[in-house]
């Protein structure tokens, strides 16, 4: 029996390291805002102390916030190990705004810390708790490696750090005795032996996949489909547009907050997902601001990334990423918002059918045992095919506490790629939708342009549905008929004109041939 112990990054984790660059990084984020009183000290600050015992109490469920990375000699690749010199202090991290600070300088101060590159020498992720917030609330900026976290599981973290009740006793923290980490050696010895089972790993790997599909043939038609269908948006890039460029070293974020009852009334009035009325509120914000920016979006392929969870129950409360994506292309280059809706209903509706998720999904099992140097490349060959990336992801609705201190709002912000000006990030939380944007101000110098442009965009979805609301169902139906026939009026004028031309061709003929 081996005397150290390790844990492997899954090909996936691995991508998100392999993905950062100087002025790329791989971290993800969260602005939160908490009410002030409940952690009030004597002098007006906020006890620190009691926040970092509360997260020392439950570090022992989150065993990765102890470990490092270490690498496997020749093969490049990197494995968890427990930090024998892990430091609450220097990851729970405390400062202040100058006193009464504004949201402005709180999102100066999270742009900062967004723009840091985290130090892979040290466990991945800092927590700082920022004091001197006006109208007596304080604030924390989450920060993470992308490695060992995705959306959902950032969910799941934030509600082991956090409780449902003002109310929470605090257990004494479990005492840390870090494991013994391998040698280079060692570790080399373990892949090569690794790398000896892999015939055998295949075997048993198509055993499974014939047990559990039933017919291996259809199963692989369909993954087979699918990654073909996401090579074809690798193959040809996105349109080049003002966000996307060669990104600087600078970060600035922005936010704003919807009514989530609002959302869901838009989405019954117009019979689509919550996240169709995301994507379509993206579009008509995009697409106005292209005009803005003297840019024809009639001309351009606009595409995002959206993630999709393909965390199961079993996976719930673990760390690591159980993420596929879709990439979309956005209807930028139509005006009506509800056109654009019902064009994206359509699309998203298409990739469910098509199952371009398991497209990456086989992306990933097979670069479990691509060499580190094709995994880079394929790593930095999937940030081509789009313009920006939009995450959605569901939360709690219900309010949340830190040692009795309520959490008011949650802004996430999601890393920027390689050649991607802005990243839309959102999360739902207690009866709102929180909306995060971080963006390269050198590429994006207007942000708070942008974030108007979606709360314009999406007033027009609510005054669409509003007026839906206010036409009874069946009279919707026949305007939708009409709708569809108005679109096909054009298509069978063009088939009468080439049938009447055909027509006088072949009398033409006919004429020349009598002639002769």
């Amino acid at each position: 029996m081996a005397r150290y112990t390790y844990e492997r990054l899954s090909a996936q984790d691995n991508s998100f390291l392999l993905l950062e660059q100087p002025n790329v990084h791989m971290h993800v984020a969260a602005t939160q805002i908490f009410e002030g009183e409940p952690l009030r000290t004597d002098d007006g600050g906020i006890d620190i102390v009691s926040i970092r015992r509360s997260i020392e109490s439950v570090l022992h469920l989150i065993p990765r916030y102890r470990q490092v990375l270490q690498w496997i000699p020749l093969a490049n690749h990197p494995v968890w190990v427990d930090d024998a010199s892990f430091s609450i202090e220097y990851h729970v991290r405390h400062t202040s705004l100058p006193r009464p600070g504004n949201n402005q300088q709180l999102k100066n101060l999270a742009a900062r810390v967004m723009a840091q590159q985290l130090d892979r020498r040290k466990p991945l992720w800092e927590y700082w708790v920022i004091e001197g917030l006006e109208d007596d609330r304080f604030a924390v900026v989450t920060k993470i490696h992308h490695c060992m976290i995705d959306g959902s599981s950032g969910v799941d973290l934030a509600q082991i750090l956090m409780s449902f009740t003002r109310d929470r006793e605090l257990s004494e923290p479990v005492p840390y005795i870090p494991r013994p980490a391998p040698t280079g050696s060692e570790l080399l010895t373990d892949h090569v032996a690794r790398r000896l089972t892999l015939p055998l790993k295949m075997a048993r790997g198509i055993q499974s996949l014939v047990d559990e599909a039933g017919s291996i043939r259809d199963e692989t038609m369909v993954r087979m489909k699918a990654l073909r269908d996401l090579a074809g948006y690798a193959i040809s890039s996105a349109s080049e547009t003002p966000l996307n460029g060669n990104l600087g070293p600078h970060r600035y974020v922005d936010w704003l907050a919807m009514d989530l009852a609002e959302v869901k009334r838009v989405r019954r009035a117009l019979g689509c997902t919550v996240n169709d009325v995301v994507l379509a509120t993206v579009t008509g914000a995009v697409r106005n601001y292209m005009m803005r920016r003297r840019v024809d979006p009639a001309g351009l392929d606009f595409r995002i990334s959206a993630p999709v969870s393909v965390r199961r129950d079993e996976d719930r409360g673990k760390l690591g990423n159980k993420v596929s994506s879709w990439i979309v292309p956005l209807p930028i280059d139509r005006a009506d918002p509800l056109a654009q809706l019902r064009e994206l209903n359509r699309r998203t509706e298409e990739l469910k059918q098509s199952q371009q998720a398991l497209g990456v999904e086989l992306l990933m099992a097979a670069a479990e045992w691509a060499p580190a140097q094709l995994m880079s490349l394929g790593a930095q060959a999937t940030s081509g095919p789009i313009n920006m990336i939009v995450t959605n992801v569901p939360g709690p609705q219900m309010p949340m506490y830190m040692m009795g201190a309520e959490l008011l709002e949650m802004y996430p912000q999601v890393p920027l790629l390689a050649n991607t000006g802005l990243g839309i990030a959102l999360v739902s939380y207690n009866g709102k939708v929180f909306w995060g944007f971080n963006c390269d101000p050198d590429l994006v110098t207007d942000v708070d342009v942008f974030v108007q442009e979606v709360r314009d965009a999406f007033r027009a979805l609510c005054k669409t549905a509003s007026r839906l609301d206010a036409v009874p169902k069946a009279k919707q139906a026949g305007e939708a008929q009409k709708g569809e026939a108005a679109r096909a009026l054009p298509a069978r004028k063009r088939a009468r004109k080439r049938a009447v031309k055909g027509k006088a061709r072949k009398a033409t003929s006919r004429r020349a041939s009598r002639k002769a």
